[in-house]
């Protein structure tokens, strides 16, 4: 089941690439590189049908971040804060899939007040969390058409605003293709 179209993830995207990953393992590299890449006050939003690897991917960022305890999906809590072990930012990890459309019913998350500290990842946010950053990444999972292999996906990550914009991170999230071009 795909989220619902958003007209706020129509904006034009800063860079995006585009990418072909084969297997769940992959998909966790992908998020520990990009971990990387991502300090606090970042938003990410995910999107890809139910099973796309949303979860997976954002194991892999944890990781990435160093934080504590095991990512898991916070489909029937919603949200869970993964502290950090070290110095770096704690991860936010948000299910909206249930959730209703806009910022509104998502106020009581506190995501706004968490941002500035935190890495968000919001899995089924478009068009619920648009308007807490200008500056954040999106991330479409796709099962490939007519592909029969049940594990490939084709990635797309797409940077907004002028944090993504600026040449350094174009170049840094480029780099990721080296796991699988599309």
């Amino acid at each position: 089941m795909e989220a619902p179209h958003s007209p706020a993830a129509d904006t034009a995207a800063a860079f995006a690439t585009r990418l072909t990953i084969d297997s769940p393992d992959h998909m966790q590299e992908l998020g520990r590189r990009l971990a990387v890449l991502l300090r606090p006050g970042d938003l990410v939003m995910l999107s890809g049908e139910l099973g796309a690897g949303k979860t997976t991917l954002t194991r892999g960022l944890g990781e990435g971040l160093g934080v504590r305890g095991a990512v898991t999906s916070p489909t029937f809590v919603i949200a869970r804060v993964h502290p950090p072990l070290g110095d770096g930012p704690p991860l936010v990890h948000v299910d909206a899939y249930r959730l209703g459309g806009g910022l509104d019913e998502m106020e009581d998350l506190d995501l706004d007040v968490s941002l500035p500290d935190s890495v968000i990842v919001v899995e089924w946010g478009d068009g619920k969390v648009e308007e807490l950053s200008d500056d954040r990444l999106r991330v479409v999972i796709e099962r490939g058409v007519g592909d029969t292999d049940d594990e490939r996906r084709v990635v797309t990550v797409s940077g907004f605003g002028a944090r993504w914009a600026a040449e350094e991170q174009r170049t840094d999230l480029d780099g990721l293709r080296e796991l699988g071009e599309a």
